[in-house]
């Protein structure tokens, strides 16, 4: 009875594996389900190759063209003047910016003076006895010699004994002399180099000036200079004498300057290279930050696209009969989101707007700008 129990049950796990093994092969050779192709709406550009301006864009802030820094070469105290010595002091070339009491030095001075009056007055007679031919024009000179105005240059010597009885009188020596300390005096008063204003001041009027203490800035404001720094890539475009457009960072103002001149050397730190911009207008101010725009060049037979629309290979997505294709370009210039391209055919379509996934020989739907707005 056993026997015919195990017989049975075997008979039917034959029987089942027969049928699973038929439901097997009929489910492998099922068909599988098409997937439907996506066809994929780009936006697309037809190429027309034109003279693309190339404009490098740059920043910076001004400074003043002409700007002296202010600094005492003598000690004393600061005389008040007509003007106070103030931030915003206007000044016009020759006035005087600082005068430091110069009494006691002036009267140094003029002691000197007068010792050179008196050993030249001693030599007269000498003159007149062994140098007769030279003795009018040393008493012209000592008829000139005014003790308030600056010493004249001493009469010119024209023969060898003449210049040895002068020198050896010490005449030449005491005239240097008497020069060097008239030099020493001019530097009490320090007067504007240029019609301008003061910036910056340090020191007031009353105050004990130190010999090479800095005493304030005076700036010229009627031109100003910005310093840009750009690639060196940029280094054969740029050009002297080159209009610049500028602007305030908020494009409220814009203003006109010009390339006054090229760095000749590139910053082997930054490798960039250096160039300053003239500026001219009554509202500028020196520290105003502004943006500029260089137009560097002009290149013909170009185009311009998206700096995301070219591949590391150089390479743009072309559409040819519904289908993505790649072609060569060639950049010759890279903005910040933008590439100027050349080598690429007039009337080829391009893409407008990158294409996530896209390959060669992706199926796509072109659609152009103004098919773009009739839609919408």
């Amino acid at each position: 009875m056993r026997n015919i129990i195990l017989s049975g049950i075997g008979i039917l796990l034959i029987i089942g594996s027969v049928f699973f093994a038929k439901t097997l092969i009929a489910n492998k050779y099922k068909p599988k389900p098409v997937k439907a192709k996506v066809v994929k709406t780009v936006l697309t550009d037809t190429v027309v190759n034109k003279t693309i301006s190339i404009v490098i864009p740059a920043n910076g802030s001004l400074v003043a063209k002409r700007r002296v820094e202010l600094y005492a070469e003598v000690q004393g105290v600061f005389k008040p003047s007509s003007k106070l010595f103030k931030p915003g002091q206007k000044y016009s070339k020759g006035q005087t910016l600082i005068g430091i009491d110069a009494a006691e030095y002036y009267a140094s001075v003029q002691s000197e003076k007068s010792n050179l009056y008196n050993d030249i007055a001693a030599i007269m007679p000498d003159l007149r006895l062994d140098f007769p031919d030279v003795f009018q024009k040393w008493q012209n000179y000592l008829n000139s010699f005014d003790l308030k105005k600056t010493t004249p240059e001493l009469p010119k010597m024209t023969s060898d004994k003449e210049n040895y009885f002068i020198t050896g009188r010490g005449i030449v020596s005491r005239y240097y002399n008497v020069k060097n300390l008239e030099q020493r005096l001019s530097k009490y008063n320090i007067t504007a180099p240029f019609s301008g204003i003061l910036t910056e001041a340090l020191v007031t009027e009353g105050t004990l000036i130190r010999s090479g203490q800095k005493l304030g800035e005076f700036i010229d404001p009627s031109i100003y200079e910005m310093e840009v720094a750009l690639s060196k890539s940029y280094a054969s475009l740029l050009k002297v004498g080159e209009e610049v457009t500028l602007n305030n960072l908020d494009k409220t103002e814009s203003y006109i300057g010009h390339v006054s001149r090229v760095n000749g050397s590139i910053d082997a730190t930054t490798q960039t290279i250096t160039a300053y911009i003239d500026v001219k207008n009554d509202t500028l101010k020196e520290g105003l930050y502004l943006e500029a725009h260089l137009n560097a060049k002009e290149e013909e037979n170009a185009i311009e696209i998206d700096r995301s629309l070219l591949s590391e290979s150089q390479e743009i997505f072309i559409v040819r009969d519904s289908l993505l294709d790649v072609i060569s370009a060639k950049p010759v210039y890279f903005s910040e989101t933008k590439v100027v391209l050349k080598n690429v055919p007039d009337g080829t379509v391009i893409l407008k707007k990158p294409v996530p996934g896209a390959y060669a020989g992706m199926l796509v739907k072109p659609l152009k700008e103004s098919d773009k707005t009739r839609v919408q």
